[in-house]
């Protein structure tokens, strides 16, 4: 892996403020990180109450460099703050306080890779776009972003004065913000549980989402960190799990069922993705990975089942292409089924409020 600022970021990781076990990374002393080749120049500050602290984090950090083989030449730097008495500051605003112009926040969610959950994210958000709703999509999938790819919305967000970032206004009418658009998607992504907070943080509160009615998360894969953060510092309308008809599928989506449970996070329903596979020949219908399998485990876990959407070749290569079917071919088998499945989430959201 070639020497990066990512690399340098994680080495520091590693490094503890002498006497405490807190990382560098993590108390905020790292203010910036310069890589040429092999020159390293890693700028720090910290509040000294030791006047010895600065000359040990020099040695510290300069001790790592000198160790990692890529590391040819190194410089750092500690700017000690002088240590004053702050002003009263206002509460700092929550997340919730940040995203107040969204009504309804709904966690797009599955139990295990490989089921299409982006898929069904952002297909389902430009549904409920077509159905006349105000749609955002935050891709919360750190570790692996695809809607800047699938929803066709390319360039790079811009910045406001007072260093909001503007989405980007992606075809149809959803305003999307997705990590891709600020990383090397080719890069791996190596981050800890405080580091992607952060970034979560960003992304809901820093993103200048407007009024909205609905915004859509596509959370990753399983019960990790991001959708923990996520529920317990936003408020949810709720989330939908994505799953295949088959067994190994649905049981993982039950993991995601029981964690938004202990969250006190309802869950709108099931999506059965891949369900069939309709012959465009023939007609003929084909449950390739078994037959109602979503179903079954709505009914069994008191779910609702929100919809089931066929196997269509045109859904997977219009997410490539940046073509979502919901928009290319509403018309097709596949995109009534999201228009369809994007009602009832419309229903199982709304439906409380407008009985009060």
């Amino acid at each position: 892996m070639p020497l990066d600022q990512q690399t340098v970021l994680r080495l520091l990781h590693d490094l503890h403020v002498p006497g405490t076990t807190t990382s560098l990374v993590e108390a905020g002393i790292v203010r910036d990180i310069t890589v040429e080749g092999g020159r390293v120049t890693v700028l720090l500050a910290i509040e000294a109450s030791r006047p010895e602290t600065p000359r040990e984090l020099k040695r510290l950090v300069e001790a790592a460099l000198a160790a990692h083989p890529d590391v040819t030449e190194s410089e750092v730097k500690v700017q000690t703050l002088l240590a004053t008495a702050a002003p009263a500051q206002p509460p700092r605003p929550t997340w919730a306080d940040r995203i107040a112009g969204v009504r309804h926040v709904v966690a797009v969610a599955s139990g295990k890779g490989g089921v299409g959950k982006s898929t069904v994210a952002a297909n389902l958000a430009l549904a409920l776009a077509a159905d006349g709703r105000s749609v955002g999509l935050l891709d919360a999938d750190i570790y692996g972003p695809s809607q800047q790819l699938m929803m066709g919305a390319s360039g790079e967000p811009r910045a406001t004065a007072d260093g909001k970032i503007i989405p980007m206004e992606a075809p149809g009418g959803v305003r999307v913000m997705s990590f891709g658009y600020i990383i090397d998607v080719d890069q791996p992504v190596i981050w800890r549980g405080p580091m992607l907070q952060k970034a979560l943080e960003q992304f809901i509160g820093d993103v200048e989402w407007g009024d909205l009615d609905y915004l859509v998360v596509d959370l990753p894969p399983g019960t990790g960190d991001v959708a923990l953060t996520l529920c317990q510092n936003v408020p949810m309308a709720g989330a939908v799990i994505v799953s295949t008809p088959q067994d190994v599928a649905l049981i993982d989506a039950r993991k995601g069922l029981n964690m938004f449970r202990k969250l006190e996070v309802a869950v709108l329903g099931i999506v059965e993705n891949m369900s069939h596979y309709v012959c465009p020949k023939c007609g003929h219908v084909e449950h390739i990975f078994g037959a109602d399998g979503g179903r079954r485990t709505a009914e069994q876990l008191g779910l609702p089942f929100l919809g089931a959407i066929p196997l269509d070749p045109e859904v997977v290569t219009g997410g490539d292409r940046g073509t979502p079917v919901v928009r290319e071919h509403p018309d097709s088998p596949a995109g009534q089924a999201f228009l369809a499945t994007a009602r009832a989430l419309r229903d199982a959201v709304e439906a409380p409020t407008t009985a009060g």
